[in-house]
């Protein structure tokens, strides 16, 4: 029987095979363990192993998580990043309790973000997704739109804007994946180009993270290799399959 520990291993190694046939260094890739549905303990065992980013696309279930291991593992160096869709309800808890945000697609919820991270706190570090393929129930900036959000979060004082994040919709073939994804790094490096100074391109999941890393990934989002399939879904999501 395989443990998290195992998989983690396994998922570690693909990335390296990745890097290595698309000649790149496997230190320019990070790996984010999404961890929604599955409780501390299983966070705990992946940390045990190594692991240190975390991704959640359920707030309030991440909240209590993030909050049950500060409890457990005071002190320990865990970065947790929020994935998923955020209503305006849910920006003072996203602002107050994660390091990361890689769902910023509209600058409605990037100005309540801002406004609510709490002093003494570093600035939120933010990705914005965008809907690179025009998948029409996701959610997403258009890339038309992107420039001028980019330019408006990079604005706000307790915003730090690091870079793009995308789901696209699955495709069937590597090369098919590849060209999706190549479209978000051009959309990324054209930012890029008008000095925005991004780091961070997030795209690729268990099904497709060569064909992301082949297309310029730097971070891949990867749940159900590391951690098992999941039996329940609390709430509605993006694209669940990472």
């Amino acid at each position: 029987m395989t443990t998290i520990s195992d998989n983690l291993q396994q998922v570690n190694e693909r990335l390296a095979r990745a890097c290595a046939l698309a000649g790149r260094d496997a230190r320019t890739v990070a790996l984010l363990a999404v961890s929604k549905t599955f409780g501390p303990d299983a966070v705990q065992q992946a940390l045990a192993a190594g692991q240190r980013a975390f991704g959640e696309n359920y707030i309030q279930e991440g909240v209590e998580k993030i909050l049950a291991l500060r409890a457990s593992r005071p002190g320990a160096a865990i970065e947790w990043h929020c994935i998923g869709p955020i209503q305006s309800n849910k920006t003072r808890l996203v602002a107050a309790h994660f390091d990361w945000v890689q769902s910023v697609d509209r600058i409605k919820i990037a100005q309540r973000l801002s406004e609510q991270r709490p002093a003494g706190m570093a600035p939120l570090q933010v990705c914005l997704q965008v809907n690179v393929d025009g998948g029409p129930t996701k959610s997403g900036v258009a890339p038309a739109e992107l420039p001028a959000l980019a330019e408006a979060v990079a604005l706000l004082p307790q915003l730090r804007l690091r870079g793009l994040m995308c789901i696209p919709e699955p495709a069937a073939s590597f090369e098919a994946q590849r060209v999706v994804f190549l479209q978000a790094r051009t959309l990324f490096d054209a930012l890029n180009a008008r000095g925005f100074g991004l780091d961070t391109l997030s795209m690729g999941m268990s099904d497709d993270l060569e064909a992301a890393v082949a297309a310029g990934s730097t971070m891949v989002r990867v749940g159900r290799a590391v951690f098992g399939s999941r039996t329940a879904l609390p709430e509605p999501s993006n694209r669940s399959s990472v």
